[in-house]
């Protein structure tokens, strides 16, 4: 009996026992663990609970075969084939890394062996190219966006991210946060990743120590975080405005960590997995657990399960449920694994094209003392919350967790970046190809020996910038470097890291934001166009009637003729010089009408009705004389000039050539929006063309920005106007990198600068110098108009009134006479 008893163990040990007479036998299950890790160690403890779970509660037995690949691929290879090949297994549980698992589920699919990974990530191309691979721990994705929610909450907007140099799988991890980013107007600054020995990152330690973004992302394994954060802390990077956060793994394994190891971490903040800790399954996995893993593992300090304890404990017990019943083939046994529908200890247990249903909801950690505190959860969709279930209060603010302990003892909401020292200056590129050196001028300038090469930097922009800085509450150290090429190469600098920040005549425009981002513009924003003026009086000859309008004039000789009728009918009778013939009273008539205007004759008139309509005649001709006498005297004497072209659409009809600056957008905006021919532009190097082609009629109008268009007319303010509407361009701002730290410090010193008027102090300064003494605009334009009749119509009213009423009374007294 011993003998048979013997050969039966031998046999089920070499996976060719007659299962069959073992009732509650249901196969052989192979695990691939790293069991020189925490997380190896916890999956190890897990499976076995796990089949001791099974055979406890449905008194079903199944053997584990786990195999040590101490994070080795080829040794995870090996351990796959002994499995396969010598244990004769139905499945495999592990490895933890996508290296590893990536060897195995090659192997385990020439086999037909369902594999269930581990791994943090599996990329999509592998479920599909091997078939019995399924995807046993769910992906970290949604972890990033709640690291996201965290930077958007903050209004952080440059992150720094640290991984591993071999990790593999952080490609589609970084790939997913650095999107999630941009949809915040956020993005990652630099990628740090550092080599498995510590010895060799000191290079990397020190670039990250002098660099102003302190906003750190760590997404790292344990022991390398380990070593990250002990040497952090000896360069004095954990201090007041740093942020440091970190993900899983690293962030589930915290409280495995010692004291010593935890206070080096102090003020750090972790996004890790959830794990329903108050349900009763998990409950009673946690004793067993502890105690467990205490015995097997007595050097841990920590005998508390993780999230990857979890989830080894619910790939155990799916792949247990998928192999009940007799004599279930491995494709059987896959399908069954990818129709399991239950809930685990880490979560809900379900899959979907081999991988199992994403976490959406994670934990909010503070290392804090020698643990750390549950701040709260963020769930996808949803967002924070204090508490998780029915009752939970989500909000997009993560104020509903409480108060955040940061680095250096900190309560405040850290910076997340530093400004520039001194012994680390922001570098400044400025233009010198600038059209207009009112804005921006660089001279190069030799030392008093003749030898030594420097530059000096003026104009307006370098005013406004000094002017800004001046508003900032911390000093802002800088240097400023010639930079010989065009406004959007010098913008591409700053997204290419040659240059911190760039200032001059740079025009805000929308392709320009995919390499850097802009102030508020400085100036008025706009696009108008300049054209020649011209005097509104060519025909000199006739300028003698300008000064009132035909209107006036026609009016002027009815009343005359009318008011001459009416003095030589009443006087006619009177003197004899007033009749004869006909065309002798009609000559006598018209002689009388307008000699009156210049003399008044009263000593001739015998009537009493005469004279009144003589004197009130007279008055009104003594007004009009002395209009008519300054207007005409304004007309000669002041330039009546006005615009050669009206607007857009007559230079379009006439097919005239227009202007506009070399190397800039203006030129595109012509004929794309405005629909000028590109043979009817014609681009200038420099704006000491403008002028001349203007006066020679090469061009029939310039098209320039406002801004620079203010310099030009105060150079030259007697031969040129602006005219018809002004386009809606961007105005010139200030560049900086694409979600940059120092921004909106810079954007709220330079609003301080127009608010207090100083801007408007400079502008109207750099003018100065070119402002020419014309008349006011609204001035000239007032007297360039002729006099209508609406100024006289009362005087009018009362001569031909006057006048009516002599004449109705000399009929009715002439009537009655009869």
């Amino acid at each position: 009996m011993a003998f048979v008893l013997l050969l039966q163990q031998i046999l089920i040990v070499e996976g060719i026992s007659d299962t069959t007479k073992d009732d509650g036998f249901m196969g052989i299950l192979g695990a691939i663990v790293d069991n020189s890790s925490r997380i190896g160690k916890e999956e190890s403890v897990a499976m076995q609970i796990a089949v001791e779970d099974l055979f406890n509660k449905n008194d079903q037995r199944l053997d584990l075969k786990i195999r040590n690949s101490q994070g080795d691929p080829l040794q995870a290879a090996l351990a796959a084939r002994s499995l396969i090949n010598t244990d004769q297994v139905q499945a495999i549980l592990g490895p933890q890394t996508w290296e590893e698992v990536s060897l195995v589920a090659e192997i385990g699919s020439k086999r037909h062996i369902p594999i269930m990974s581990l791994a943090d990530a599996t990329p999509e191309w592998a479920t599909e190219l091997c078939t019995f691979l399924v995807q046993a721990s769910p992906n970290k994705l949604k972890q990033m966006e709640a690291i996201t929610a965290m930077v958007q909450r903050w209004e952080w907007h440059q992150v720094t991210i640290i991984y591993e140099e071999k990790d593999f799988s952080a490609t589609a991890v970084l790939s997913h946060l650095s999107n999630a980013l941009k949809e915040v107007g956020a993005e990652i600054s630099h990628y740090v990743a550092l080599p498995s020995l510590a010895s060799s990152w000191s290079e990397h330690l020190e670039g990250l120590k002098i660099s102003q973004n302190r906003m750190f992302v760590v997404h790292l394994s344990l022991p390398l975080a380990i070593e990250l954060f002990e040497k952090a802390k000896r360069m004095k990077m954990m201090e007041k405005d740093c942020v440091w956060i970190i993900t899983d793994p690293f962030a589930s394994l915290v409280l495995s960590l010692n004291a010593s190891t935890i206070s080096s971490m102090q003020g750090i903040v972790g996004v890790k997995s959830y794990i329903p800790k108050n349900e009763p399954h998990f409950q009673d996995f946690r004793d067993k657990f502890f105690q467990r893993f205490s015995l097997e593992y007595p050097e841990e300090e920590n005998h508390e399960p993780s999230i990857f304890a979890a989830q080894a404990y619910d790939a155990a017990w799916t792949v247990a449920l998928a192999m009940r019943g007799k004599k279930q083939g491995r494709q059987q046994i896959l399908s069954n694994i990818l129709q399991s529908d239950f809930h685990g200890l880490s979560g809900k247990v379900q899959f979907t094209n081999q991988t199992i249903s994403p976490a959406h909801t994670f934990q909010i950690m503070n290392v804090m003392g020698e643990s750390y505190i549950e701040l709260g959860f963020w769930s996808d969709g949803l967002g924070f919350s204090q508490t998780i279930g029915e009752s939970a209060n989500f909000s997009s603010s993560m104020n509903v967790m409480g108060q955040v302990s940061w680095p250096g003892g900190t309560q405040g909401t850290p910076k997340g970046w530093s400004p520039p020292t001194s012994a680390n200056p922001l570098k400044i590129g400025v233009p010198t190809r600038a059209s207009f050196k009112q804005y921006v001028e660089v001279e190069m300038e030799k030392d008093h020996l003749g030898n030594n090469f420097s530059f000096s930097y003026k104009g307006l922009a370098i005013d406004v910038f000094k002017a800004t800085l001046d508003e900032l509450p911390f000093d802002l150290p800088y240097n400023f470097f010639p930079f010989n090429g065009t406004f959007d190469a010098l913008v591409e600098q700053i997204h290419l890291k040659k240059f911190d920040a760039a200032i001059g005549s740079i025009a805000i425009r929308a392709n320009r934001y995919q390499h850097a981002e802009f102030t508020p513009p400085y100036t008025e924003s706009g696009l108008v166009m300049i054209v020649p003026v011209r005097s509104r009086t060519q025909e000199k000859a006739w300028l003698i009637i300008k000064p009132f309008t035909n209107s006036l004039w026609v009016l002027i000789g009815g009343t005359s003729i009318y008011n001459g009728f009416v003095i030589w009918l009443i006087e006619r009778n009177h003197c004899p010089e007033l009749k004869g013939s006909i065309s002798n009273q009609v000559g006598t008539l018209i002689w009388l009408a307008f000699s009156t205007l210049f003399s008044l004759n009263s000593n001739k008139l015998k009537s009493n009705l005469s004279r009144i309509t003589m004197v009130v005649w007279l008055f009104m001709s003594l007004v009009i004389t002395q209009t008519y006498t300054a207007k005409l005297a304004s007309l000669l004497t002041l330039p009546q000039l006005e615009p050669t072209v009206v607007d857009v659409f007559a230079l379009q009809n006439s097919n005239a050539m227009v202007g506009c600056a070399g190397a800039s957008y203006i030129s595109k905006y012509l004929e794309e929006v405005l629909h000028f021919h590109h043979n009817n532009i014609k681009n200038f190097s420099g704006a000491d063309e403008y002028a001349p082609a203007l006066r020679s009629q090469e061009v029939a109008a310039l098209f320039l920005n406002l801004p620079l268009a203010k310099v030009f007319l105060a150079e030259n303010c007697k031969s040129f106007t602006m005219t018809g509407p002004t386009y809606s361009v961007g105005g010139f701002g200030f560049a900086f990198p694409r979600g940059s730290q120092l921004l909106p410090s810079v954007t709220q010193a330079m609003l301080k600068v127009s608010e207090k008027g100083t801007l408007q102090d400079l502008e109207r300064k750099m003018l100065a110098s070119q402002k020419c003494m014309d008349m006011d605009p609204e001035e000239d334009e007032c007297l360039s108009l002729s006099v209508s009749p609406s100024y006289f119509w009362v005087l009018f009213l009362f001569t031909g009134g006057t006048s009516s009423m002599a004449l109705a009374i000399y009929i009715f007294r002439a009537y009655n006479s009869k």
